[in-house]
């Protein structure tokens, strides 16, 4: 039953709490890298993320671009032949991994990075370790945007011609962020949006904290998305935010092997 899965309810720290807790430093970004699907849709025993593409595996460019955009930490989120992932990256000091035992949607993975949240006050970044094409230019961009304004999340987003299959960025009439909604939960007139998620967020940590706490599994696929912590966020009147600088070649992700050929030609092309 979905009521007996036993989920982490992380709550959002008081602040002299966090004054006394040993935390990293506000100066520092931490980055959780969602890695442990099996990528059914390969026919492969390899996890999809060690898929090689331009000669790395494809979640080790997501790595490096991270590095690039400044990221101190790393969280890896490993679960189908996890000890081939971190034999991958055995030895990496700024590398972390944490293990998600059942599978149980996006937001019960970054559950489970619960005690390395607890220990960081700043910044998280949250990407897909099958997104191979992600750019430093627009991690950095969404930290920026963070900051400056002082968001408790901001969507990294996406103006696609071809939306299908994504989730859908909900605004009200003023144009302001309402919420996300998963292609497979939208209305037709949902469908219609073009402004498309690209599940590359960055949250305010404790915030992150406090929204996980609250997922629930009224959805469809009944599994805790993390694409409800913005919406989750809003109805606590936190600052959330969209913002579309993400480039059309990070809309190119692999869940099948044509498209992993198709990914290795346009980063051949862009110079990987």
């Amino acid at each position: 039953m979905e009521g007996q899965r036993e989920i982490p309810r992380l709550a959002m720290p008081e602040t002299a709490a966090n004054q006394n807790a040993t935390a990293v430093s506000s100066g520092e970004t931490l980055a959780i890298i969602l890695a442990a699907g099996q990528g059914t849709r390969m026919n492969s025993e390899l996890p999809k993320v060690l898929f090689p593409v331009c000669g790395k595996p494809m979640v080790r460019h997501v790595v490096e671009a991270l590095r690039n955009a400044q990221v101190t930490k790393l969280v890896l989120v490993v679960g189908f032949r996890e000890d081939l992932v971190r034999a991958e990256f055995e030895g990496e000091p700024d590398i972390v991994f944490v293990t998600q035992h059942q599978r149980l949607g996006t937001g019960h993975a970054v559950q489970m990075c619960h005690e390395e949240l607890a220990q960081h006050q700043g910044p998280v970044v949250i990407v897909t370790g099958d997104s191979p094409l992600i750019q430093p230019n627009s991690i950095k961009a969404l930290l920026a945007y963070q900051q400056e304004q002082a968001l408790a999340c901001v969507l990294g987003s996406l103006l696609s011609d071809a939306p299908e299959g994504l989730g859908r960025i909900v605004r009200d009439q003023a144009g302001q962020f309402v919420g996300i909604v998963e292609h497979k939960d939208a209305t037709e007139a949902q469908r219609q949006i073009n402004e498309v998620n690209m599940s590359t967020y960055v949250f305010d940590s404790d915030h992150l904290q406090w929204s996980l706490s609250q997922l629930q599994t009224n959805n469809t696929q009944n599994e805790y998305y993390l694409t409800d912590c913005p919406a989750i966020l809003l109805t606590r009147g936190e600052s959330v935010d969209a913002k579309a600088v993400l480039q059309p070649c990070e809309a190119l992700s692999v869940n099948t092997q044509t498209q992993l050929q198709l990914v290795e030609d346009e980063m051949r092309k862009l110079g990987y």
